[in-house]
């Protein structure tokens, strides 16, 4: 049976990435900035960044790269990734997204898995990335530098070479619903990295269910500091944000001191944040020395945020502090709160222990993972737990290359299982209580690491905390919490800011007591990479 979004359906057109952006675009928007590089304060306006696209994408039909061809692109956030990125998908090929941070074996896997046959990348990142090329296959000029010296100088194309021929964007003809966008990969319902195929019309339908609840609008400016390569960044800034003709500031990294300068300078008022930034923004004494007046909403995702966490967010900044939930294979967004947390539908604000209503167009099921049948929906309160089951036009084709965990990822009947615990009350909001997987059994007690995390970060000398189950030496599986511990010392106040790099963990055993019960306090976004 399951439970259906309480939200009216939206319309999904069948059209691309690139012409849902793009196309429409009105007689006064091309001036409008679209992006701003808040490093060296480059600003970009969407009729720039429309041209870039279709350089782009008209160098690389020229270069032999179109519909069927994937192209593996390895960069921190930029302008330079936006325009690459789109290019990619205005060209008619599969972008397969790679964490910055990755080792040169790490890409190779990567670009091996999805048969890229081209990587585009940064300076700053040439030597994994020359190194994958090499191991892979891809042959000098079909690794492009975008911020490189440039083919005749190295051997690698960079920008201004993309842009420079003026070749016109191709005319591409392929079926959204089943032609692939992107190729993010994520370790899914399972522990290993596997590509997940998402279709210009899975893409495309997940702007249109997150549109009217997240209401970006185009006087927004909008921080982007998540990663564009993370399906997190990619729909929510690099797609939504540009949707809604807002302004993109855009940060290669988080650096705290850089994020408060970033918000204050360029007057950001709407941010999407990971929970660890959240820490720094309840906590960190620096947040006092910058005027962050202009924020009006702040949301989380990614992981879990506690509901006392976001709430002395909100408090200190004066923010609306929402948060929502997904999962690469969702698109991502399969969750959320609308931006006014729900007043106006529902006369009521969504509690922060929850990660909001199912988005438009979808139905959840919550099912007993012993049993396999649906937990029995309340009249009042929050029902037991089970696995959240998802079903809509966001839900991925499935794992490429990867008929086995396809098949069990998403059942006979559409729905994806996430592998997350989740309650449901009575409107149809969802807890998440933590990862099947990860729960402790503990003297018959499901105990949700995510709970005692939440309930250490309570503690106002815990600046960062991870717990895990561990066997003792009865052979019983007990909690085992690492945490960071805030600094005694002034001069430390600064470094602890970004959590364990310098702070140093001290691990404790965690009691159950009073854990068990805790389980309607678990929420978030569970965006996996």
């Amino acid at each position: 049976m399951g439970f259906a979004s309480p939200f009216p359906d939206v319309h999904i057109p069948e059209v691309s990435v690139f012409d849902l952006l793009f196309r429409d675009i009105g007689q006064t928007d091309p001036d409008r900035i679209a992006l701003v590089d808040a490093a060296g304060g480059v600003r970009t306006t969407y009729w720039e960044l429309i041209e870039r696209i279709n350089a782009t994408a008209g160098a690389l039909a020229a270069r032999g790269i179109g519909v069927g061809a994937v192209v593996g692109l390895l960069a921190p956030n930029s302008s330079l990734f936006a325009v690459a990125f789109h290019g990619i998908l205005r060209a008619g090929a599969t972008a397969t997204t790679i964490n910055a941070l990755f080792t040169a074996h790490d890409v190779a896997k990567q670009l091996t898995d999805a048969n890229a046959t081209m990587l585009i990348t940064v300076r700053a990142l040439l030597p994994q990335a020359r190194e994958a090329a090499q191991t892979v296959g891809i042959a000098p000029e079909n690794l492009i530098v975008l911020d490189g010296d440039g083919e005749t100088a190295t051997g690698h194309p960079n920008a201004d070479d993309l842009f420079a021929p003026g070749a016109p964007a191709p005319q591409v003809d392929f079926d959204p619903a089943t032609h692939l966008a992107v190729l993010p990969h994520s370790s899914g319902t399972t522990g290993h990295p596997k590509g997940v195929m998402l279709t210009h019309r899975n893409l495309v339908a997940n702007m249109a269910q997150i549109r009217p609840l997240l209401a970006m609008r185009s006087d927004d400016k909008i921080l982007a500091v998540l990663p564009f390569f993370h399906i997190y960044g990619m729909t929510v800034l690099l797609n939504a944000a540009l949707q809604a003709r807002a302004t993109l500031v855009v940060m290669p990294r988080f650096d705290l001191t850089e994020f408060l300068d970033t918000i204050q300078e360029h007057r950001v008022t709407y941010g999407f944040i990971a929970p660890p930034v959240a820490v720094a923004l309840a906590k960190h004494p620096l947040v006092d020395q910058y005027d962050l007046s202009s924020l009006h909403t702040i949301v989380s995702g990614a992981a879990p945020l506690d509901a006392e966490l976001g709430t002395a967010v909100a408090k200190r900044l004066d923010v609306r502090m929402n948060q929502g939930y997904g999962m690469s294979e969702l698109s991502p967004v399969s969750h959320s709160m609308p931006a006014d947390g729900g007043r106006e539908r529902f006369g009521e604000v969504a509690p922060l222990s929850s990660c909001g209503w199912p988005v438009p167009n979808t139905i959840n099921k919550i099912v007993d993972p012993a049993t396999g049948d649906e937990v029995t929906y309340p009249a009042e309160g929050l029902s037991e737990p089970g696995e959240l089951w998802v079903k809509g036009p966001n839900v991925m084709t499935g794992y490429l290359g990867n008929e086995e965990e396809t098949t069990a990822a998403i059942d006979r009947d559409g729905f994806l299982h996430t592998g997350d615990l989740a309650r449901v009350d009575h409107t149809g909001r969802v807890f998440i209580v933590d990862r099947l997987k990860e729960l402790i059994k503990f003297k018959g007690y499901q105990v949700p690491p995510a709970e005692l995390e939440a309930l250490l970060l309570t503690h106002p000398a815990i600046i960062d905390t991870a717990v895990i189950g561990v066997t003792d030496d009865d052979g019983e599986e007990i909690p085992k919490a690492f945490v960071v511990r805030r600094p005694a010392r002034p001069r430390d106040t600064h470094a602890a800011a970004g959590g364990a790099r310098q702070a140093a963990p001290a691990a404790c055993r965690g009691s159950s007591r009073g854990a068990a019960p805790r389980t309607n306090r678990g929420s978030g976004v569970g965006a996996l990479g």
